[in-house]
């Protein structure tokens, strides 16, 4: 059998690469951090575990590359949700983002609340590619909103929902989203009903909707198709 092309290992780290990732959330979001492992990682990736070091330096890292896919992923389902705003309509791209974000700390509270604590751990922010990537989509709200400063209000508005994440999460006394999107939305000058407000309001979660948390979560599409599979069974190439 021919030694198998650049192209075929490549996409075969790739997928390794996502499934790690995809069950990074699964088990994090399943049992909490504490609990899961780096071998159970492997293990509900189906990969090797020599395979996790290789791609992440540690379980801390993993989680971080895990959850900021996961925010990125989701702005982007918000930003191209029907009816699509307008390129020019910067309020109503924030708002999504904003919602966005908020929703997350609503309906994946064990997943969110992990990252928040692992930022501020002795390892710090990862600057990893899914997190340069929602960095991308970030800046780019930014912009469109109508910034004339984007490196001065670009890391506000990411301290901002982090901040809003933290108070809607922290154990004992969390703030009610409703409360910290509407500070928010004040703050940038945001109708309420933009966006997908949380109160059952157009496009929001409706009330007798249960968020995610409350059954079993799907992060499938967050992730990058694992197929066509002609890598696995073409390896003459």
């Amino acid at each position: 059998m021919s030694p198998r092309s650049a192209s075929v290992n490549e996409e075969l780290r790739r997928r390794s690469r996502e499934r790690l990732l995809q069950a990074t959330l699964e088990l994090v979001g399943e049992r909490g951090y504490d609990a899961t492992t780096l071998g159970d990682i492997a293990d509900r990736a189906g990969s090797a575990r020599g395979l996790v070091s290789y791609y992440f330096p540690g379980k801390r890292q993993l989680l971080q590359s895990a959850v900021h896919r996961l925010m990125n992923r989701t702005l982007q389902e918000a930003l191209e949700r029907e009816p699509r705003p307008a390129e020019d309509d910067g309020d109503e791209r924030l708002a999504r983002a904003v919602d966005a974000i908020l929703g997350l700390a609503r309906d994946q509270p064990v997943l969110m609340r992990t990252h928040m604590a692992g930022i501020l751990q002795a390892e710090g922010f990862v600057q990893c590619p899914e997190q340069q990537r929602l960095a991308v989509l970030l800046r780019d709200t930014v912009v469109r909103h109508g910034t004339l400063d984007v490196d001065r209000d670009y890391p506000m508005l990411r301290a901002l929902l982090m901040g809003a994440v933290f108070a809607a999460l922290v154990p004992g006394a969390p703030m009610p989203v409703g409360t910290l999107r509407a500070e928010l939305f004040q703050r940038y000058g945001l109708a309420w009903e933009s966006g997908f407000p949380p109160d059952g309001g157009p496009g929001g979660l409706p009330s007798d909707e249960l968020p995610a948390h409350a059954r079993a979560a799907d992060f499938s599409r967050y992730f990058e198709p694992l197929w066509p599979a002609a890598a696995d069974g073409d390896q003459s190439k």
